[in-house]
C-alpha cells in the first residue's frame, strides 16, 4: 500500500468521524456567525506562530501532509523565530498575524504550536480586513485565545484542532486516532459535515441538545473571565479540555465557569481529555474529574458527555467553534454532529 492510499483510509481506522455532508447556510442564519469558505485544491494555508516559538524543520511534517492534500502553503516570518519562550517579539507575532489575517489570497491559518502569548496580541489586532476575506483559523490550547475573542467580538467560526507540532514525522506510522484527528482537519476545511461518536461513559449524563459549540482550553478560558474576549455560553454547546493541572486547580476553574454564570444556562456540556497532575502526598483532593463537574451542574439537566476526543491527546478532532452542532448523549455512546 503506497502512502497516499494508506492516508486515505485513514478516516475508517478510528471510526470516530463520519463526514456526511457539505456545509450549507441554514445554519448561518439561525446562529449568526459567518463561517469562512470551504478550501478547494490550490488554495493557500498560512503558517504562523502568535504564541510560542517552533522551528522550519519542526513544521515540516504539516508542511509536506497539507501540500499532499492539494493545498499551497506560506510560512510566516515567525517560523524559526525565538524571543525567549515566545515565537519573536510581541511585536513581530502580531505583525505576522496580522498579514495572515489581511491576506486576501490565504483561504486558512494555521498556528503552529500553542504554548503562550496569544492574549499578549489579540487587543491590537485589526479585523476589518479579514471580515472581507473571511478564513479559517486554525489551533487549540493557547489558541483558545483566538477562537473565543473570534466568536465574541468577530462572529467568525474558527478551527479547534491539531497544529503543526502535533503532526508525527511519518503518518503511516502513527496510531489511529492520531491519523484520523489529523485527517479531520482536511475534512472540516473541505467543507465537510463532521459527526463523532463516542462510547458511552458511565459518568454521562443523557439528553439531546441543540447550539453554537463553543470552548477550548479550560485554563484559557478561564484567564478571558470578564474581558472582551469572554466567551457568552448561553444556549451554547461548551467543549472544555485541560492539561497539567491538580485537581484542585480544575475544581477552581469550575467553579469559575460556575459563579460566572457559564453552566447554568447551557445546551450541553462535553469534557474532553484532562490530564491531571498526581496530588501532592500528604494534600490530596479527594476528588475525580466526573465528581468535580457534576458537582457544579447537578442543579441542572443538559446532557454531558465525557472522555471526548479533543485536547492535549493523540486523539485530537477537529471541532467547528461557533457552528451549529446536535449533542446526543444515550445509553450506548456520544453524538456530536454539525448541523447545515
Amino acid at each position: 500500500m503506497n502512502r497516499k492510499d494508506f492516508l486515505e483510509q485513514g478516516k475508517w481506522l478510528a471510526a470516530i468521524p463520519l463526514v456526511s455532508g457539505i456545509v450549507g447556510s441554514r445554519a448561518l442564519e439561525e446562529t449568526g456567525i459567518h463561517v469562512p469558505p470551504a478550501l478547494s485544491q490550490g488554495d493557500t494555508i498560512g503558517i504562523t506562530s502568535p504564541a510560542g516559538y517552533i522551528t522550519l524543520e519542526e513544521i515540516q511534517p504539516a508542511v509536506q501532509l497539507m501540500q499532499e492534500w492539494g493545498y499551497q502553503v506560506r510560512i510566516g516570518d515567525t517560523i524559526g523565530k525565538r524571543y525567549n519562550t515566545f515565537g519573536g517579539t510581541d511585536e513581530e507575532r502580531l505583525a505576522d498575524l496580522q498579514k495572515m489575517l489581511d491576506a486576501p489570497d490565504l483561504k486558512a491559518i494555521m498556528c503552529a504550536r500553542g504554548g503562550y502569548g496569544a492574549v499578549r496580541i489579540v487587543d491590537q489586532l485589526k479585523w476589518t480586513n479579514f471580515k472581507k476575506h473571511p478564513k479559517w483559523v486554525i489551533g487549540f490550547s493557547d489558541i483558545t485565545v483566538l477562537h473565543a475573542h473570534l466568536n465574541k467580538q468577530v462572529g467568525m467560526a474558527s478551527i479547534h484542532s491539531k497544529m503543526c507540532n502535533s503532526f508525527p514525522n511519518d503518518l503511516t506510522k502513527a496510531e489511529p486516532g492520531q491519523i484520523a484527528s489529523i485527517l479531520s482537519i482536511r475534512d472540516a476545511l473541505n467543507g465537510k459535515l463532521m459527526e463523532y461518536r463516542v462510547p458511552f461513559s458511565t459518568s454521562n449524563r443523557t439528553g439531546k441538545a441543540k447550539g453554537i459549540l463553543v470552548g477550548g482550553n479550560l485554563k484559557t478560558l478561564e484567564s478571558l473571565s470578564g474581558s472582551s474576549s469572554d466567551i457568552s455560553t448561553k444556549g451554547k454547546i461548551l467543549f472544555v479540555e485541560d492539561t497539567g493541572e491538580y485537581r484542585y486547580s480544575i475544581d477552581r476553574m469550575f467553579w469559575n465557569l460556575q459563579r460566572t454564570g457559564k453552566l447554568a444556562h447551557l445546551k450541553g456540556l462535553v469534557v474532553g481529555g484532562f490530564k491531571m497532575k498526581p496530588d501532592d502526598p500528604g494534600s490530596e483532593f479527594g476528588k475525580e474529574l466526573a465528581e468535580i463537574v457534576m458537582e457544579k451542574i447537578k442543579d441542572y439537566d443538559y446532557p454531558v458527555c465525557f472522555d471526548f476526543p479533543v485536547g492535549h491527546q493523540r486523539d485530537n478532532f477537529a471541532m467547528k467553534c461557533g457552528v451549529l452542532h446536535e449533542l446526543v448523549v444515550n445509553e450506548n455512546e456520544t453524538r456530536l454532529t454539525e448541523l447545515t
